[in-house]
């Protein structure tokens, strides 16, 4: 599958999400640049991307950063607070 996403950068959040089947790769090209032409025009300044991923599950781990808060990207994902709490019960190296 491919996904059109028009990203706000700067808000941290999905402007639009189009999901594309596999054999539509050049529709889902022609849409990009329409997109990217007219917020050109308009002077919006978003982040288009198309990502290839078998399904949205896989995209949603693999480019987490298009889903997450602001807040959820300063502060870590669940995963990675987890992996940081664990990371902090271990003994210091210098620790005898």
């Amino acid at each position: 599958m491919f996904f059109l996403i028009e990203y706000d950068r700067p808000r941290g959040t999905i402007v639009e999400l189009r999901e594309f089947d596999p054999a539509s790769r050049q529709l889902a090209e022609d849409a990009r640049l329409q997109l990217e032409l007219d917020l050109n025009r308009r002077g919006v300044d978003h982040e288009i991307v198309i990502l290839d991923a078998p399904n949205k599950e896989a995209l949603l781990r693999t480019h987490s950063r298009y889903f997450e808060s602001v807040a959820e990207m300063v502060h870590g994902s669940p995963q990675v607070q987890a992996l940081i709490a664990e990371t902090n019960k271990l003994p210091l190296e210098h620790e005898g």
